[in-house]
């Protein structure tokens, strides 16, 4: 099975902590983890998982990097998407990789 990660955002919900460049789900907001590092550490609980593929902007790419290698997580691949097309069109990619 593989695990997909959608990690959008345009950093708007949770204002002033969170910005475009720099979206909540990159927030330590339950401890030390980021929101998206919980999520990693969570799949890693999971037999028969391949690593997981996420899908994020162009403007992310680093950061997601960063945490997946910080929280000790392989990722199978981050794709990019060209434009914020929502949740639908990010599912219709996954599945089609």
């Amino acid at each position: 099975m593989l695990p997909v990660i959608l990690s959008g955002g345009s950093g708007t919900r949770l204002w002033p902590l969170s910005r475009a460049s720099y979206p909540k789900q990159f927030l330590p907001l339950l401890g030390g983890d980021s929101l998206f590092q919980s999520t990693l550490r969570r799949l890693s609980g999971v037999s028969g998982l391949e690593p997981p593929l996420v899908i994020c902007n162009q403007e992310h790419r680093f950061l997601i990097a960063e945490q997946a290698r910080s929280a000790g997580v392989q990722l199978r691949d981050i794709v990019l998407e060209p434009a914020a097309r929502n949740t639908a069109p990010a599912i219709a990619l996954a599945a089609l990789i």
